[in-house]
């Protein structure tokens, strides 16, 4: 190890090089983006030569991905963790919160994977690695095991298929945030109202409810029971 790599060693607390050069590739990452991002800037950053890297991983497109890996979770840890825990307050309102912190998320990640969409292996090296968010099970086998564990307790039907609502929450997450990347728009706060809208049309569906008669038309229908007898 040359002297120069030492000091890096020793200024990262006992951090080994290969944790040191994901770690700033992470930072680059969080305050740039990756559009830009190039292996010479890393090597840069961490104060060591080029070369180095390639020591340590197979290509600069592993060092890319782990970078990105550890952005995420780095984002998920400032979040907090999401309002998972089944029989406590209502499963609409824990839906909304879900809606919202998965919002949150996806705005905060998606400009990373935007600016490597014409890096193709980079992202290919990415989903090999274990998911980075809600522990490893990712987002959507999340919020599916909250749901059947509300499911458990009788707070929804039975016969409901959690793992097409989750997915349906998932999707629609995505949906929200990943038009304005394509276009430029900023990432801006979803409006309440619509997480309130999805929420209602996944605990109530969308086909019409059966017609009860009103109690006035009950009455009406009784009194023209007894006329008739």
């Amino acid at each position: 190890m040359s002297p120069r790599k030492a000091a890096v060693l020793r200024d990262g607390g006992g951090q080994s090089l290969r944790d040191h050069l994901i770690a700033t590739a992470e930072r680059l990452i969080a305050e740039g983006g990756t559009a830009s991002l190039t292996v010479r800037a890393i090597a840069r950053e961490a104060r060591v030569a080029d070369g180095v890297l390639y020591n340590h991983f197979a290509d600069k497109e592993e060092l890319l991905a782990l970078g990105l890996h550890a952005h995420v979770r780095s984002v998920e840890t400032a979040l907090g963790e999401p309002p998972r825990t089944a029989g406590e307050g209502t499963v609409a309102a824990n839906l909304r919160a879900y809606i919202a912190y998965s919002l949150a998320l996806h705005i905060a990640i998606m400009p990373a994977f935007a600016g490597l969409l014409g890096r193709p292996q980079v992202l290919a090296n990415f989903e090999r690695l274990s998911n980075p968010m809600a522990g490893g099970r990712g987002l959507r086998a999340d919020l599916a095991g909250y749901l059947r564990a509300e499911q458990r307790l009788g707070r929804l039907s039975p016969g409901a298929d959690v793992d097409a609502a989750a997915t349906m929450i998932i999707g629609a997450c995505h949906d929200l945030v990943l038009p304005r990347l394509f276009t430029g728009a900023p990432a801006t706060p979803v409006p309440d109202d619509l997480i309130d809208a999805l929420v209602t049309t996944i605990m109530h569906g969308i086909t019409p409810t059966p017609c009860r008669p009103s109690p006035d038309a009950t009455t009406k229908d009784g009194e023209r029971d007894n006329e008739a007898t």
